[in-house]
This record gives C-alpha cells, sequence and structure tokens, in this order.
C-alpha cells in the first residue's frame, strides 16, 4: 500500500473550504487517477470559529500557516491566504526548504517572487504549482510548461481579467458607460471597491508576467510589462470597432520580437472572427502562436471559488502522482533576465479617433501630419454630429474622425499626433487602441 498523501492548507476562504470539499467528494477518483489516496490533515484560518459549508472534522487545526509548513506530517502545503509578502511567503519558503512540495493560487507572491521560490523548490527537491494562479481552471501552465514542452513560442496573448471583460461585455451589448458598468460589477461582486487593480490592468500584468517566463524563458518580472487600462474606453469605441469589424478587449500580449520579448497589458482592437473576440462576460482566454501549428486557445473560468479549487487540486494530484517539473519549465539559473520593452518600437495597425475641428482644411492637414511619419491609412470614417448638423445653436461643432492604419511604429503614431494638435485642428486628447491582428 502507498502511503496517503498528506496535505495541509493555510487559508479556508471560498477557495479553501472549496478545495477541502473537492478533495473530500473525489477521494475515490483521485486515488484511482493517482495511484494514492489524498487526505487534508491539517488546516489554518484567521478564525477557526467561523461558519464554513464543509466538514471540517477530524482534521487538525494549527496555529498558523508556518506551523503547518513545517509539520513533519503534510507533505504539501497548499497556501491559500493571498498577500505578496508574509505570512504567505515566509511559509512558503519554509515548506521548500523542509523538502515540502507546495501549491499555491497567489499570482501575486509568484509574479514577484516566482524565481526566488522556484530556486528553494529545485535546491531541495519538491515541486511548486500555482496553475490557479493564472486563468484559474483553463490548464495554461501546464500547456505552456509540459504540453508544449516541445514548441517554440512565438506570441500568447489573452483575456486574464474577468472584470474587464465583463465591463467591455456589457458596454458593448448595452451602449453604456464605464463608470456605469463598473458600478453594476461592483454590485455584483465582480469588481472591488476599489476596482483600480483590475481596471488599471496591473492583475493582467501580474498573470502575463508568469505566463512570459513559461513561454519564453524568461525571469518572471512585473515590472516589465507596460500597462493601460481600460477607463479611457467610451461607447463610442466600442461602436466605432463594430462596425470596422472589430472588438475591444483588454490583452495581455507577450511576443517575440527581433529586440527581445515585448509584454504588454492594454485594451485591444481584435477581428470580430477571432476566437479571442468570441469571449464575452467574465469568461478568461489565452491564445498560444507556436512555431509549426494553428493557433491554440483555452477558454474558461478564470475566477471563482469552484474554478480556482479544481487547479488547486489538480497541482496537488500531480504532486501524488510523483510528477515533478520545474516551476518555469527550465532551471532558475537558465531564465533570462528582461526588461521593459519601449512601446515606442511597437509596431502594428492602431485605431485613432479624434474630435476634429469643423474648419476647412482640417482634413488635409491630419492627412499630411500622418503622411510625414509614413503612415499609410487602411480605412477613414467621419460623422458630423447631432444627426448631421454641423453647429449648434451657431456654434461650429468637432466632428468626430476615425482613422484605421496599416502596421507602423508607436512613435509615428505619437509624433503625427502631437504635430497634429500642435495644428490645433482638433480638441480633446486622441483615443489611441492598438490592434492585435490573428
Amino acid at each position: 500500500m502507498v502511503a496517503p498523501l498528506r496535505v495541509g492548507i493555510a487559508g479556508l476562504g471560498t477557495v479553501g473550504a472549496e478545495v477541502v470539499g473537492l478533495i473530500e467528494r473525489q477521494k475515490r477518483t483521485l486515488s484511482l487517477r493517482c495511484g494514492r489516496s489524498v487526505r487534508v490533515v491539517a488546516v489554518s484560518a484567521r478564525s477557526k470559529a467561523k461558519k464554513r459549508n464543509v466538514d471540517l472534522s477530524g482534521i487538525a487545526w494549527a496555529k498558523n500557516a508556518l506551523a503547518i509548513a513545517t509539520d513533519p506530517k503534510v507533505d504539501v502545503f497548499v497556501e491559500l491566504m493571498g498577500g505578496v509578502g508574509d505570512p504567505a511567503l515566509s511559509a512558503i519558503e519554509a515548506a521548500l526548504r523542509s523538502g515540502k512540495s507546495v501549491v499555491t493560487a497567489n499570482k501575486a507572491l509568484i509574479a514577484k517572487h516566482g524565481s526566488r521560490l522556484a530556486m528553494l523548490a529545485e535546491k531541495h527537491g519538491g515541486a511548486l504549482n500555482y496553475e490557479a494562479a493564472v486563468g484559474a481552471a483553463i490548464p495554461i501552465v501546464k500547456t505552456l510548461r509540459e504540453g508544449l514542452a516541445g514548441t517554440g513560442i512565438d506570441r500568447v496573448y489573452g483575456i486574464l481579467n474577468g472584470t474587464c471583460n465583463y465591463i467591455l461585455t456589457r458596454m458593448e451589448q448595452e451602449g453604456l458607460s464605464f463608470a456605469e458598468c463598473l458600478k453594476d460589477a461592483q454590485r455584483l461582486g465582480y469588481a472591488e471597491a476599489n476596482p483600480s487593480f483590475d481596471v488599471d490592468g496591473h492583475d493582467t500584468a501580474q498573470k502575463l508576467a508568469i505566463l512570459a517566463s513559461l513561454a519564453f524563458g524568461t525571469k518572471v518580472n512585473q515590472s516589465a510589462v507596460y500597462v493601460e487600462g481600460i477607463s479611457s474606453i467610451a461607447p463610442e469605441d466600442l461602436r466605432a470597432a463594430q462596425e470596422l469589424g472589430y472588438r475591444v478587449k483588454l490583452l495581455g500580449v507577450a511576443v517575440k520580437t527581433e529586440t527581445g520579448i515585448e509584454q504588454r497589458v492594454h485594451p485591444t482592437m481584435v477581428p470580430r472572427i477571432s476566437s479571442i473576440a468570441q469571449v464575452m462576460d467574465v469568461t478568461n482566454a489565452v491564445t498560444i502562436d507556436g512555431e509549426g501549428i494553428p493557433p491554440i486557445t483555452l477558454v474558461g473560468p478564470g475566477a471563482g471559488g469552484a474554478a480556482t479549487a479544481s487547479a488547486v487540486v489538480a497541482d496537488i494530484a500531480d504532486i501524488a502522482r510523483g510528477v515533478r517539473a520545474l516551476p518555469f519549465g527550465r532551471p532558475v539559473a537558465k531564465l533570462k533576465a528582461t526588461a521593459k520593452a519601449p512601446m515606442r518600437r511597437h509596431e502594428g495597425g492602431y485605431y485613432i479617433r479624434l474630435m476634429a475641428r469643423d474648419l476647412t482644411g482640417t482634413a488635409a492637414t491630419i492627412a499630411k501630419r500622418l503622411a510625414e511619419q509614413k503612415i499609410s491609412i487602411e480605412s477613414i470614417v467621419q460623422r458630423h454630429p447631432n444627426g448631421g448638423a454641423a453647429s449648434v445653436n451657431g456654434k461650429s461643432q468637432p466632428v468626430p474622425v476615425i482613422l484605421i492604419t496599416y502596421a507602423t511604429t508607436e512613435d509615428a503614431v505619437r509624433r503625427a499626433l502631437q504635430a497634429v494638435k500642435q495644428d490645433r485642428v482638433i480638441t480633446g486628447r486622441p483615443q489611441v487602441i492598438r490592434i492585435e491582428k490573428n
């Protein structure tokens, strides 16, 4: 008889309680698939008295996470407390130093300390599994690290934040403003009271930094990711995108270029016929472009107790089977340092929305400035507001002009728009959204 795999869990919130319940419900299946049983033997949480919808009888209560991490009767330490520092960090380090394997759903901690923790896992022989940290139930970590181990990756990109995808979906479908949709997302529990971490793109950036490491062998470095959020997106941008054959998504993109690995998070126009464009509401998706294979898109729930617990238990099952993969697919010593790629070097198509003054020569001035930077226009749309009236109460009104460019550099776009602003033929700030082709 093979001894049971003894699991200790620190953190009994929604995910932690779900993990305990899932292991109990699937104990027979896990035993058959893993060749040994899996048993939760210890837990810790801030409050022992809190009511939880899970049976904890027969499971030992530890005084804190560190006690579980150093308990010789625990084989696997599962960290579900969250937080980028202690107590999660010190407990994981203690578990790894003692030779234990670790499973975590903590994206912030992996994004900041992943390389350091991976080195400890290598040195002491334990596993460091974190599938739930990126995309919850979407098996993107295993796909990049193991499933595509023999495939060169050119680009990995995706919708990695359900809150932003929900907001953009509602804005598009109902013509609502960003502020209105954000308020509704908060009411439904999709967005926090302080939503900046999600809507400003930082949650996506943490996940992208992890995916880039897996895809390209770079050290996990969130500071190497260029980040923009979605608060500047207006309903008129989504309407224009639809008319032009695009849809707006907040994407995290990591791509191999001639000058290195470019990592960026920003609102992006994607062709409506693409797989990623079909992903709506709170659903997440990741697309992988690999050498010699068509694009692979994985779609699924990127958050939630059940989805996250599913990934955590799958990581535990790997350990029970004796699977030990290098945390980032390569020895830590072989991971390459990476820096933030200057966005001015970025090349691609652009959507540009200008509020042009209704004056003679305005269009010619805009065209001249674009031509000076060798920017070619794929399409141009000009709309008169107020049902075609060029003025209201005798006062001339700005006219929305929408441009779609062929591939160019960000530097050229910025230079052209700066010149247009100095010419005083537009009002307000130009709206610029990058286009990501299939």
